[in-house]
């Protein structure tokens, strides 16, 4: 018997039996689905923990003022102001792993266009802020080196400021107000998203660092230099530990920090602590991924049974077969046709329960999900190989009868 021939039988043999059919399926059918939305649902927690990777900028570290002990009191990280421009100069010149360093003053502020008012982050940055961040602008200019010394009046303004000030007209030399400093729009940010708490990076200014400590935020007395926070790039290939260990040497040397003291800065490895959270997700979705896997398995047993119980309701008409010159590897080859055809049949009606899964998770979970041909072809497949494993024995013991008992059988 050709290959055609076993193929109509075993279709035959499948079609007459519709209902077992699709009951033996149902395992391959959610199996399939479950992996492949399990893996969509990983695979869209690594591609938004990748984008906020990129949003925050590569290899970046944030430093603040570390905890301060006064009066008995422990004071909380980044309350005592003790960074200063010129740490973030000394970090540039002396740590030879640093690409670039931004000091940063930041405050809230109201900011009013006409009629229109937001409530908003100002920073006070440097040029460098925007090599660390990996921020471009999408219209406009950056600072000009007069307005940086001289704390000129001018601002760069984030996509959602633009949208709450300005709706759709164009906010380019518009002058807004920030505590009611009159300032002139001079660029606009190019779109950053969310960063990984969730906060809006777009709704924010930059001015000047001279003019936020100058004229919109004010500082201390005696603390012209001040800063809140440094945040700077380490070049690609270096090591962010080395490099963080020498900055917190340099920093203790400069705040004269005795040994036995801790640390006067707290030093956030942003890019790794990124990296380790994209580890944890790709690790929960191999393991979800995994127990999807199992109900594959379940789903191959259920086969084998369905196949089991058919060799013996069959069992004369296979004896049949053999008496008028079927061989044995003809039911062999029938009962893997079947047995596959029921696994790849499964796999793909899965496939298209995967793929709405995935977007029923996406649209009404608000969950981001990617799916990707290389797990549609795993599932596939993976059924198509639970089908030819679990229905082997089966298809053997069928090929192993004797057609004089197969056809005595009752």
């Amino acid at each position: 018997m050709n290959l055609f021939a076993t193929l109509r039988v075993a279709m035959n043999a499948l079609r007459v039996n519709l209902l077992r059919s699709v009951l033996t399926m149902l395992g391959i059918i959610f199996g399939v689905a479950a992996v492949i939305t399990m893996l969509a649902v990983g695979a869209g927690a690594e591609l938004r923990i990748q984008e906020q990777i990129k949003s925050l900028g590569s290899n970046l570290m944030i430093i603040t003022a570390g905890a301060r002990t006064s009066n008995g009191v422990r004071i909380g990280t980044g309350v005592t102001p003790d960074l200063t421009e010129d740490d973030a100069t000394a970090i540039g010149r002396e740590v030879s792993e640093v690409e670039a360093v931004a000091p940063t003053y930041r405050g809230s502020a109201q900011v009013v266009n006409g009629n229109a008012n937001w409530a908003t982050q100002v920073f006070g940055i440097t040029p460098d802020y925007f090599v660390v961040r990996n921020w471009s602008l999408e219209s406009g200019r950056m600072f000009e080196p007069a307005e940086l010394s001289g704390a000129g009046k001018v601002a760069l303004i984030g996509q959602t400021v633009a949208r709450e000030l300005f709706g759709d007209s164009d906010p380019m030399d518009q002058t807004i107000r920030i505590k009611n400093v009159p300032v002139t729009i001079v660029g606009v940010l190019s779109r950053k998203g969310q960063n990984m708490t969730g906060n809006d990076q777009d709704d924010v200014i930059m001015v000047p660092l001279s003019t936020a400590r100058n004229r919109i935020i004010g500082v201390e007395p005696g603390k012209q230099r001040q800063v809140g926070m440094i945040q700077l790039k380490v070049f690609d290939g270096e090591s962010m530990s080395e490099a963080e260990d020498k900055i917190r040497s340099l920093l203790r040397q400069r705040m004269r920090t005795a040994e036995a003291q801790p640390d006067p800065v707290t030093v956030r490895n942003m890019t790794e602590m990124l990296q380790a959270q994209e580890e944890s997700s790709r690790v929960m979705a191999m393991l979800l991924a995994a127990v999807a896997s199992v109900s594959l398995i379940v789903g191959g047993i259920g086969i084998m049974n369905i196949m089991l119980v058919s060799v013996t309701e069959r069992t004369r008409e296979i004896g049949l077969r053999l008496a008028v010159g079927a061989r044995s590897r003809d039911i062999l080859t029938q009962f893997l046709v079947e047995a596959v055809t029921l696994s790849v049949l499964g796999g793909l009606i899965g496939i298209a329960l995967g793929v709405a899964g995935s977007w029923f998770i996406a649209e009404i979970a608000g969950w981001q999900t990617q799916l990707s041909t290389a797990s549609i072809i795993l599932s596939v497949s993976f059924s198509a190989f639970v089908g030819i494993f679990f229905g082997f024995y089966p298809a053997r013991k069928a090929a192993s009868l004797l057609p004089i008992q197969a056809l005595r059988y009752e």
